[in-house]
């Protein structure tokens, strides 16, 4: 039996996390140059993907930079949520459509997308959500962000952060026209697969 040749089924590219990396810890090309015992050629052009280093170039830029090889051919965590898949979910309000944009496991953050109708609002009781930092953004519409002693009126293209402890509602401001708006919530006051 002959051995059958082997070619990759992609193309491993390093280069920018490398950079990254190096970026991340404050160096620049000639001082990773001279940390490394490489030349500022050769790591531009690693950096560039036009090269790949040798295995021991490679233990070695990762040691001057103190990470893992193992990091820079990790696959991203990335999950994708498209609008129209995205789970309907219900905080409490009024007259108002609620997607959560980030996977329900996700404890880092969450993002909520609102459509929310002419009059609707968050309720007449102020609330708190269990988050340390609440960012309202208002993508269309008016929206009234209504705190224990302020109001804030946001139109499209305004964001306002808050403490998520802080008592708080809000109202569509418009009795005419709906309004849009995108609430990221920092870590996420609840979280659990699906």
């Amino acid at each position: 039996m002959r051995p059958l040749p082997v070619s990759p089924s992609h193309e491993v590219r390093i280069g920018s996390k490398l950079r990254a990396a190096r970026k991340a810890h404050g160096y620049t090309l000639d001082q990773l140059a001279v940390s490394s015992g490489l030349t500022k050629g050769f790591l531009s052009r690693i950096e560039r993907d036009e090269t790949s280093p040798s295995v021991a170039s490679l233990i070695t830029l990762c040691e001057v930079m103190s990470i893992e090889v193992g990091s820079l051919f990790a696959t991203p965590d990335v999950a994708l949520v498209r609008r129209g898949e995205a789970p309907l979910i219900n905080l409490g309000g009024r007259l108002v459509e609620e997607h959560l944009m980030t996977p329900r496991a996700q404890s880092k953050l969450q993002l909520v997308h609102s459509s929310i109708e002419p009059g609707g609002s968050g309720g007449s009781d102020l609330y708190t959500i269990n988050c340390e930092v609440e960012v309202l953004y208002v993508v269309k519409g008016t929206v009234e962000l209504i705190l224990v002693d302020q109001r804030h009126r946001l139109t499209a293209g305004d964001a306002l952060t808050f403490n998520g402890g802080e008592p708080h509602s809000w109202v569509n401001a418009s009795q005419s026209r709906a309004a849009e708006v995108i609430w990221v919530l920092v870590p996420a006051p609840w979280s659990g697969s699906a």
